[in-house]
């Protein structure tokens, strides 16, 4: 077939549909499957050096992105769509270029974003609890790597169960291959070039407002404000961030609301009553008592309601995972089986995964370099080898547990931190056991269990979304999964640099004199406070308690509304999340849920699809977080030039202009971001 013959085939694609039968199939309402955009009697180049170029710099770019972002609201968002954009909006300049390329752009692209949300929901935790002053640059690479990796093996087996087998929604990536195939289409250049032009606007809009806000000093942050109330307090903020708006917008009106729910339970029940009971520390302003009361005490409830959802997430998913295992070994015989048989019925090739040879070496010798870690924590033999027989298997049954979460939510949606909550406690309970309530690194190894298996499950999760989208559009399966490993080794060798700029320039988790706004880091402060506690340094157990009484009436409360098809639904690690979140990220977030609701009422438009609202939500969170990798930029630089001073771009120590500038900015992205969400491409 001739590639004119292609580019006009792929413009006009056929639209018969097939029908899947398999009556054990989980999807409530089965759909015919369409047949995908290049058939498997048709060969595409895939894998092409300017791909795999553009696909490296891509994943390193959107892996500093995320981890920004996650350090920043304890937020990811997917980059699947993002980057599927920008791939068509590049590859189009070359003479010869097809879906098939694109689709292996965005699968490394968005393998990077993944890695890096895992890395940043742990590793930060290792400093925080003083194991680490700096991040070490090999260890923390190869924790990633190894994580991620993982993750990679464990979903291709995964894949036939889920995708094929128990044919599984995967929204995002259906979203991504609709994306794909609108461009494919022969209006792409008009609507590619209007995606493009949207995401580098909104970019670019939001850098300028970071740079504002945190390079130059103008104006300040958040418009907060505290009084005291009798012997008690009470504290309003919202953060002027467009990129919280943009997460807002993007994760939809109910999950911001459950967010904001969680947060107004901590700030305006709890807070108060805890500071009418214990009284209000001394010295401080209302606006620094009520953070001060809420960061030593009333997290831990949250701690409570995570731990509980985290618990939950797995008990839901035991059905399902144990039919993925199943699953697995019949899917892994009848391809022995089909392999073995005439040469004259070979397996297609969009049916080709890694062979088996393929997942068991790298999957060998990727313990050893965590054995050498564990080993050197603990300074046991025995004990090392322990901690990675659990890591090994708490990897593989919550990439199981991500990969199916991912199916159902999407994999924006997927409770990591839920999963990885869960392995450090039973984690630190097991080593309680063989190393004894003193032993120093007892946190450390419960932490560097977790952290590997944070890397895998949001891999997974994020592997089968990208997998779905190959199966839409006719990949070949073992050339997205080399792919996905050339998105994690670049994310793993990056993100370090990344974190020790932001590290330098922010500071994390802790508020210090140098740092006194810290990256909020919230689920790296929790997995650190967990470890901390099980092995005896404090947790108020009390509180924790209460909030996985909490997380019990949520979840109660969930299930009627579901049985009730209520409009809204509270899913409970989303309320756990608002609890451990400072409430002035909370009221963003919810203020972009508002914005894509009313949006949506206005315009009935699928935005996941049809507008340009998620293009532009994506661009505001991908600018504010380059923005503000580029302004740690100059603490890095200071070591070497000292005479640049810490914070060259500084003109103020105190914002002369307040948060004026910034309510006025936050109000034109909210207007741009509400017109773009009704605007349709192409």
């Amino acid at each position: 077939m001739s590639d004119a013959h292609l580019r006009r085939w792929e413009a006009s694609p056929p639209s018969p549909t097939r029908l899947n039968v398999n009556h054990a199939s989980p999807n409530p309402d089965p759909q015919p499957e369409p047949l995908p955009v290049i058939p498997a009697s048709v060969s595409l180049p895939e894998i092409t050096i300017k791909a795999i170029v553009l696909s490296v710099i891509l994943a390193a770019v959107l892996a500093g992105a995320n981890a920004y972002l996650g350090l920043f609201a304890g937020m990811t968002v997917s980059a699947s769509i993002p980057a599927a954009v920008i791939s068509m909006a590049v590859l189009r300049f070359f003479r010869h270029s097809n879906i098939l390329e694109n689709n292996i752009v965005q699968t490394a692209a968005s393998s990077g974003e993944a890695l890096a949300a895992g890395v940043i929901f742990t590793i930060p935790a290792l400093l925080l609890i003083g194991y680490w002053s700096s991040f070490h640059y090999w260890q923390t690479a190869a924790i990633a790597l190894v994580g991620g990796l993982l993750g990679v093996l464990f979903t291709i087996p995964l894949r036939r169960a889920l995708i094929i087998g128990a044919r599984l929604r995967f929204p995002e990536g259906v979203a991504t291959a609709e994306v794909l195939k609108v461009g494919a289409g022969s209006t792409s250049q008009a609507g590619t070039a209007a995606g493009f032009r949207m995401l580098l606007g909104a970019a670019v809009l939001s850098g300028a407002v970071k740079l504002g806000e945190s390079g130059f000093r103008v104006w300040a942050e958040a418009l907060e404000g505290a009084t005291h109330v009798g012997r008690s307090v009470l504290y309003l903020g919202i953060n002027l961030s467009p990129a919280l708006i943009a997460v807002g917008f993007i994760v939809g009106l109910n999950t911001a609301l459950a967010v904001f729910l969680g947060g107004a339970l901590s700030w305006f029940v709890f807070m108060p009553v805890q500071a009418m009971l214990a009284g209000v520390p001394h010295g401080l302003t209302a606006q620094a008592a009520a953070h001060s009361i809420w960061s030593g005490r009333i997290r831990y409830v949250g701690i409570g309601a995570m731990l509980v959802g985290g618990l939950w997430t797995v008990f839901q998913l035991r059905g399902p995972v144990l039919a993925s295992l199943r699953g697995m070994g019949e899917a892994y015989r009848g391809t022995r089986a089909h392999a073995q048989g005439s040469k004259g019925n070979p397996i297609p090739r969009t049916e080709r995964d890694a062979s088996l040879p393929w997942i068991l070496i790298p999957f060998a010798f990727s313990l050893i370099p965590m054995g050498l870690i564990y080993q050197g924590a603990v300074d046991s033999g025995a004990v090392a080898v322990a901690m990675t027989l659990v890591m090994v298997a708490a990897a593989f049954l919550f990439s199981a547990v991500a990969g199916y979460m991912a199916g159902l939510v999407g994999s924006s949606s997927n409770p990591v931190s839920g999963v990885t909550i869960a392995t450090i406690m039973l984690a630190a309970l097991l080593l309680l056991g063989l190393m004894g309530r003193s032993a120093v690194a007892g946190p450390a190894a419960a932490l560097l269990i977790g952290a590997v298996v944070c890397c895998a499950a949001a891999m997974a999760g994020d592997n089968l979304q990208d997998l779905k989208t190959g199966h839409l559009v006719g990949a070949t399966p073992w050339k997205q999964q080399v792919m996905q490993v050339v998105g994690v080794a670049t994310a793993a060798l990056v993100i370090v640099p990344v974190l020790a700029l932001l590290q330098a320039k922010y500071g994390i988790g802790e508020v210090t004199p140098e740092h006194p706004h810290p990256l909020s880091a919230p689920q790296a402060t929790l997995m650190a406070n967990l470890a901390r506690g099980v092995f005896g340094d404090g947790l108020p157990w009390d509180l924790v308690g209460l909030g996985a009484l909490l997380g019990v009436l949520v979840m109660v409360l969930d299930r009627r509304l579901a049985a009730t098809r209520a409009w809204v639904r509270l899913p409970v690690l989303a309320v756990a999340l608002g609890m451990y979140l400072p409430l002035k990220l909370s009221a963003a977030v919810l203020f972009g849920g508002l914005i894509a609701e009313f949006a949506s009422r206005s315009s009935h438009a699928n935005n996941s699809t049809g507008g340009l609202g998620l293009l532009f939500a994506a661009g505001l969170v991908t600018g504010e977080a380059l923005m503000g990798i580029l302004l740690a930029l100059p603490i890095g630089l200071s070591a070497i030039w000292p005479s640049l001073g810490s914070d060259p771009l500084k003109l103020w120590d105190t914002p002369p202009l307040g948060p004026w500038p910034g309510v006025a900015a936050v109000t034109l992205v909210a207007v741009l971001l509400h017109r773009s969400a009704k605007t349709r491409d192409g």
